[in-house]
């Protein structure tokens, strides 16, 4: 018999208390389980959204550098232009060069303007004919054959289309001094 100054539990709050036991905590760990299932299956594919431009290889995109018809027959040209590069989440423009011969034939072939020995800069000397790198000595002719010097290999040529009367290239750099082109 209860006491008169002691509240009475009435059934409504005897219905809303929490019941426990072995089926309720399983249907608790259950609901939990599938909660993070849910959780993992939205969260793999949104880390691997954000995470893979970082891992992805820089893509290169053809860039046009000049007009064909402009271009003199057997003396090699710098042609210098800007190209987007995507890196990632960034889209960075770049000043790139490169050196671009048009035969007699009307064959164009495009260098890349990089030593193959040690990367540096060469220059066409036109009284010689040739290019020249002035940080070893290498010498190559109008084709990119080595001439002369510790170039391992010949110039690294590009890949080139025209269209249009536009010349496109897309622009690589490769390993120096090794005696074939790995592209970087």
């Amino acid at each position: 018999m209860p006491l008169p100054n002691q509240p009475q539990e009435s059934e409504e709050a005897v219905e809303g208390a929490s019941p426990t036991g072995p089926r309720r905590r399983f249907f608790a760990w259950a609901i939990r389980a599938i909660a993070c299932a849910l959780g993992l299956g939205f969260l793999v594919p949104a880390t691997g959204y954000l995470i893979s431009p970082a891992l992805k290889r820089r893509e290169n995109a053809w860039a046009e550098v000049g007009t064909v018809a402009d271009l003199p027959m057997g003396d090699p040209q710098e042609l210098e232009y800007t190209q987007t590069v995507k890196d990632g989440w960034r889209n960075a423009a770049a000043k790139k060069s490169v050196w671009v011969t048009k035969q007699s034939d009307g064959t164009i072939t495009v260098f890349s303007p990089l030593c193959p020995h040690l990367g540096c800069g060469y220059r066409w000397n036109s009284g010689d004919q040739q290019f020249q790198c002035p940080c070893h000595g290498s010498v190559y002719d109008v084709t990119g054959k080595v001439l002369g010097g510790p170039a391992p290999r010949p110039l690294d040529a590009l890949p080139t289309k025209v269209e249009n009367g536009k010349l496109w290239v897309i622009y690589k750099e490769f390993k120096s001094g090794l005696n074939r082109p790995v592209e970087l």
